[in-house]
């Protein structure tokens, strides 16, 4: 391993991938960010990276193609998935590509860096017991319908089922946890 830590973000969002960077590079390490899978493979062409922060949802794909991509090219690289979409199936997706950890968004520096320093599993994890309420698996269903039709109200209105009203003043609430 390189004396400085060397790590890729693949994120589409510029201004989140912007202040990922900035973090990480305060903690010495220095940072290449690409927005697709593309660009991650020009990336890979003239950097050798340790360390690897991928977004499950690109504009250009999906994330889970990045993190075959990335184990392909290096089995030993540590990968870590941020999703503002976590899912079970999405998460033993990632892990059995070659990712070594699985993190919901908002995940802050800190809780990425010990995500990517982890070698192995914790069996000492708690079992939590949190159920999910009906307002938030329809909160999340609307969220993950908009980002679908790049927010356009009448779109996921249609494909909800629901009136385009009825859909503005739901987002107009906030989120019940």
């Amino acid at each position: 391993m390189n004396a400085e830590p060397v790590l890729l973000i693949i994120e589409d969002d510029a201004s989140f991938a912007k202040a990922l960077r900035k973090s990480f590079e305060r903690r010495g390490y220095v940072v290449s960010v690409s927005d697709g899978i593309d660009a991650a493979r020009a990336v890979l062409q003239q950097a050798a990276p340790d360390y690897a922060v991928v977004d499950l949802k690109l504009a250009s794909g999906s994330g889970l193609e990045c993190v075959k991509m990335l184990h392909d090219h290096d089995p030993d690289m540590k990968i870590v998935v941020l999703t503002g979409f976590a899912s079970i199936a999405t998460a033993v997706e990632a892990i059995k590509l070659g990712a070594c950890h699985y993190l919901a968004k908002p995940a802050n520096t800190d809780e990425i860096e010990a995500a990517l320093g982890r070698g192995a599993g914790d069996p000492t994890v708690p079992m939590t017991v949190r159920p999910t309420s009906i307002k938030t698996l329809e909160w999340e269903r609307i969220h993950e319908t908009l980002v679908e039709v790049d927010f356009n109200i009448s779109e996921a209105a249609r494909r909800l089922g629901m009136h385009r009203r009825t859909l503005a003043r739901k987002l107009e609430k906030k989120q019940v946890s």
